[in-house]
């Protein structure tokens, strides 16, 4: 959106309309999201998917990996803000302080991506997820927390997505404290005083994960039509005639009315195949920022951040773990729902920040 634009679009909280550098807008989707836009129905219709005929996924679960050295990631994914769940032979499950039994699923092996977990509906949705051509048989997750089965179904690239059902959810907690925020005016901090603790970032829950894909239109395509995923953005590039060619996609899980986050899965194209990052929510700015300053000290490599995102809105903040992959805590993300129109936006790094350092040039490569 244009400069000018926005000063149309200014909250109310400021009589005098006038938009400033340096000052955020809480605006609403209609004027927040690019044109040319579409309603999702709409765009669902245009593509002939039958919604019916989908699996119903409701949330995105775990994230499962294979890694060469168990204890070495181990001590990794504790600095980054998880704890152990569970133990076993050749196996690790990692918790938040969330309702999930666990976040990210750890075997012991040569480096390879085992894919995201999402959870159905019900096991009728297992069931019909195990019928999409070189889907695995449902198979019982007898050692993981919480128990439950699981389907595994791979792209036409070969990607496996796993589902799940039957899952206990444990307790959730304990929950930092929402901190109260003084401003020019409006103190409502009297007489309390902010204090922080050095140390990890605790992990909420998993909030996303990421492809780089060679056949961006078939992928979009097989996501969008065997699942519940809905496009919130595209992004695009100008074609040699002058048309625009999307190149890119955030992902959400349709829920309907009820809201859910901005994107749970992204795709973007690229010449070689291969897993972008995944995303873990922690509570705040605060909790990023500590974060941060945690994983530096412990010597570990930085990709890009702290800075915030322009598409969803999050803070981010994405950094390699010890067997290359990316990994990215994030914060204050977007929320959305089957009233959010799908928007296009021009595709390139100026898109992807508003704020923090500049982005590498290798980023979406």
């Amino acid at each position: 959106m244009a400069f000018e634009e926005l000063q149309e679009k200014i909250t109310p909280q400021n009589p005098s309309r006038e938009a400033s550098p340096a000052r955020g807008a809480s605006l609403p989707q209609d004027a927040a999201i690019p044109t040319p836009r579409m309603p999702l129905r709409e765009w669902q219709a245009s593509k002939s998917i039958d919604r019916s005929s989908q699996v119903k996924i409701t949330r995105l679960s775990h994230m499962r990996y294979q890694h060469p050295d168990l204890s070495e990631i181990t001590t990794f994914l504790r600095d980054f803000g998880m704890s152990i769940a569970k133990k076993a032979e050749g196996k690790r499950w990692f918790k938040g302080y969330g309702t999930d039994q666990y976040v990210y699923y750890a075997q012991e092996g040569p480096k390879k991506f085992l894919g995201g977990a999402f959870e159905v509906e019900s096991y009728a949705g297992l069931e019909k997820a195990a019928k999409i051509p070189g889907a695995s048989e449902i198979q019982e997750m007898e050692d993981a927390p919480g128990g439950g089965h699981m389907v595994t179904v791979y792209d036409p690239e070969g990607f496996p997505i796993n589902v799940i059902y039957g899952q206990t959810p444990k307790p959730a907690g304990p929950m930092p404290e929402v901190l109260q925020t003084n401003y020019e005016v409006q103190k409502p901090r009297v007489a309390a005083f902010q204090r922080f603790k050095p140390g990890p970032a605790a992990v909420h829950k998993l909030g996303h994960y990421g492809l780089c894909v060679q056949n961006f239109a078939a992928q979009v395509e097989f996501y969008t039509r065997n699942f519940t995923f809905a496009p919130t953005d595209f992004l695009y590039v100008d074609g040699e005639a002058g048309e625009k060619k999307d190149v890119a996609v955030f992902l959400h899980v349709d829920i309907g009315e009820k809201y859910t986050d901005h994107h749970t899965f992204f795709m973007s194209t690229n010449p070689t195949s291969h897993v972008h990052h995944c995303s873990f929510e922690v509570h705040d700015f605060d909790s990023q920022n500590l974060g941060h300053e945690w994983l530096a000290k412990k010597g570990y490599e930085s990709v890009w951040g702290v800075g915030r995102h322009i598409l969803g809105s999050q803070l981010f903040d994405y950094w390699w773990d010890t067997s290359g992959n990316m990994v990215e805590h994030y914060a204050d993300g977007d929320l959305v729902n089957e009233d959010t129109p799908v928007g296009w936006g021009e595709a390139g790094h100026e898109s992807l920040a508003v704020w923090g350092p500049e982005c590498p040039k290798w980023f979406l490569d």
